[in-house]
Order: structure tokens, then sequence, then C-alpha cells
């Protein structure tokens, strides 16, 4: 997914275009955007669902669209608890959860999401001299010499072990594998 779409997605309210699949089946899409924060949880937002279509017997509810959340915790059929964990969350951990999925594990919790981030950085080059600066690997290096290691093959060589550089809203999220 890309940066714009991963801000746009999350940018929003999050909420779900209920209908049901007996009116699409009949040629209607009549239904209303809930905004799932309005409710304390996922049965408050089933309660009103299923309000919103007492017309019909037992509504079978179809989410037509979505937006404010990641992708991965959309369904057209269902709500899954994980979406309501994810709306328990700040703004700051509902974007980091967001960035690691889409672009490292798509089923990932959020404090393995914590655990994995290693800050965020202006370029993968930009890690990897931060990053052998914190942990001394450099000294040994005469400063004179230490402008031409080259930090470019470091990130990707890091990037071939597993660190995860994922460009998200100008900037280079880092992850390192676990």
């Amino acid at each position: 997914m890309n940066t714009e779409t991963i801000n746009a997605t999350i940018a929003s309210t999050p909420r779900l275009y209920v209908g049901t699949y007996a009116k699409y089946n009949n040629g209607s899409i009549k239904g209303a955007w809930l905004n799932l924060e309005d409710y304390s949880d996922k049965d408050a937002f089933l309660a009103a669902a299923h309000e919103l279509h007492k017309d019909e017997g037992d509504p079978e509810l179809m989410y037509q669209d979505f937006e404010g959340f990641p992708r991965t915790m959309y369904c057209e059929s269902h709500v899954s608890d994980e979406l309501f964990s994810w709306l328990a969350l700040d703004e700051d951990d509902r974007e980091l959860l967001a960035v690691y999925q889409d672009n490292v594990d798509g089923d990932a919790d959020i404090e393995q999401a914590r655990e994995a981030f290693q800050g965020k950085h202006d370029s993968p080059e930009e890690w990897a001299a931060s990053f052998l600066e914190d942990i001394g690997a450099l000294e040994s290096i005469p400063e004179s010499l230490r402008y031409y290691f080259d930090y470019a093959a470091y990130a990707r060589d890091a990037g071939y072990n597993g660190t995860v550089f994922a460009r998200h809203d100008g900037e280079v999220w880092v992850f390192e594998p676990r």
C-alpha cells in the first residue's frame, strides 16, 4: 500500500457503510455510514447496525465500504475483534500498526510492531549512520576514514538480512526482524 493510501485510510474517522445482503441482492445499497468510535465495543456497534436494518426480520449485514482504518481489518461480511482492539489504540499506535501491517506482517499486533520499530529516519543511509554510531561500530575506524564508509551498502545489506525500510509520510520507518 502506498503512503497516500495509508494516510488517507487512517486520517479519517473509522467507519463502515452498513447495508444488507438482502437489499443488495434486490438492487439496493440502502444503508448508512456508522462511525465506529461512536460505539463502546463490537456488540454495541452490531446492535446499532441491526437497529438500522430493523425493517428486515433477521438482517444479514453487509459492510459495503470502509474508511479510517487499515484495509487488512476490513471484510465485507463481518467485523473482527481485531478492529475494535485497533480502535482502542491512540492515533500514534494506530499509525504504527498500519505501517507495520502494510509493510512487514499483516497479521501482527501492536506489541509486535512496537518491538520491531527502530525509529523514523530521512533515508536508509541516515539510519545506517545513526545505528552504527549508536552501537559504537565505527569507533575502531579512524575518524578521517569514517567518511569513506558506505552507509548505503550497509543499509542495503541490512535489508537483505530482514530489516524493513518502509516509506511513509515522507520518512523511512525502520523495522528490525524478530
